[in-house]
């Protein structure tokens, strides 16, 4: 019998401790015990009171918020477990929501190479070259949002590079602390500090040769050929809003440097569009997929065709001609339907 009922007293107090836990969750939310239908609500009254439809409303959202968390931390552990398996060299498994039989691993679906793999490359290319450099004090002007834009292209400059098989080293020079662009990458990019790249407040002509540096800027008159892994490219730090005409052409000049701009008018045409915009003024990620492409596989159009979007007005021959028979061809059919429309309106009795 006294078994019986401290059995029964542990049970009374779970129960109340369940309550109490529902309560304070509802409480958060600003739900009624008695209206959301809690473990104490069905005691007290004996049977249960219909709930508002507000009530209702919030319990069905607090319902999916827990199960969003669910959801969410068994993907993360999945993706920890794929990240495991992958350093283990045993290969990660299957896809996340594609069961037994999914996909391949994520790593060869992103793009994504081993760790171990991407660092030895990049210390290959710290030691062998070539070098890439982000000039961050041409853009000492840049407002907070522009600081931010640039920070984020810095990011997938060096997301591209780490995947690259053929990565260039990186160097952020002008990147002192307490600027804004200095601020913004370490706010913006998780494990900033952790990037295999080189980051220094001096300037590119404190660490390098002057004949080794060719300052890549689209208002050059020198055609790039081809990469030396001798040379240290050196891109302007700058987004569009920031840009203004010859600043870093200029600004090499001025220090006495090689300039180069990409071959973008010797391989692609201009391509008709509705504002008759044509730029050759990239984001600083996309000058460097042009150069990572160009110097993976040596060809221009297919590197031009992986950098340069449509969007700045740009294609390849190729495209430009697929673009006109789509154009000639819509232009047909619009002529054929209006002269069908004016036949039958001439037909048509009086």
């Amino acid at each position: 019998m006294e078994e019986a009922g401290s059995a029964a007293g542990m049970e009374a107090v779970a129960s109340e401790a369940e309550a109490a836990v529902a309560a304070e969750a509802l409480r958060l939310l600003r739900i009624e015990p008695s209206a959301a239908g809690g473990p104490s609500a069905g005691r007290a009254g004996g049977a249960e009171e219909p709930c508002s439809r507000n009530a209702l409303r919030k319990r069905r959202r607090w319902q999916r918020v827990l199960a969003a968390r669910r959801g969410k931390r068994r993907q993360e552990r999945q993706r920890r477990r794929a990240r495991r398996a992958s350093a283990d060299g045993i290969g990660p498994g299957p896809a996340l929501g594609s069961g037994p039989a999914g996909p391949g691993p994520p790593s060869l679906r992103r793009g994504r190479v081993p760790a171990a793999l991407a660092t030895e490359r990049l210390l290959e290319a710290r030691a062998a070259g070539p070098r890439l450099c982000v000039d961050l004090d041409v853009g000492g002007s840049m407002t907070e949002k522009e600081s931010g834009r640039l920070a984020s292209q810095i990011r997938r400059l060096y997301g591209a590079n780490r995947r690259a098989a053929r990565p260039f080293w990186l160097c952020l020079t002008g990147f002192a602390a307490g600027t804004p662009i200095y601020e913004q990458c370490f706010r913006m990019n998780d494990g900033f500090a952790g990037y295999l790249m080189d980051t220094t407040p001096q300037s590119y002509l404190d660490l390098f040769p002057l004949d080794a540096i060719v300052y890549l800027t689209p208002d050059s008159e020198n055609v790039l050929e081809d990469i030396d892994p001798d040379k240290v490219y050196v891109l302007g730090g700058l987004v569009d809003e920031s840009i203004h005409k010859q600043l870093t052409l200029r600004r090499a000049r001025e220090q006495s440097l090689q300039t180069a701009r990409l071959p973008i008018r010797e391989y692609m045409v201009k391509a008709p569009n509705a504002r008759n915009y044509h730029s050759e003024t990239l984001a600083i990620n996309q000058v460097f997929d042009v150069l990572s492409t160009y110097y993976d596989t040596r060809s221009w159009p297919a590197a031009l065709r992986a950098g340069v979007s449509s969007g700045k007005g740009y294609v390849l021959p190729d495209t430009a001609e697929q673009v006109e028979t789509a154009q000639c061809t819509t232009t047909a059919q619009e002529n054929a339907l209006f002269c069908g429309e004016e036949l039958h309106r001439q037909e048509a009795p009086a």
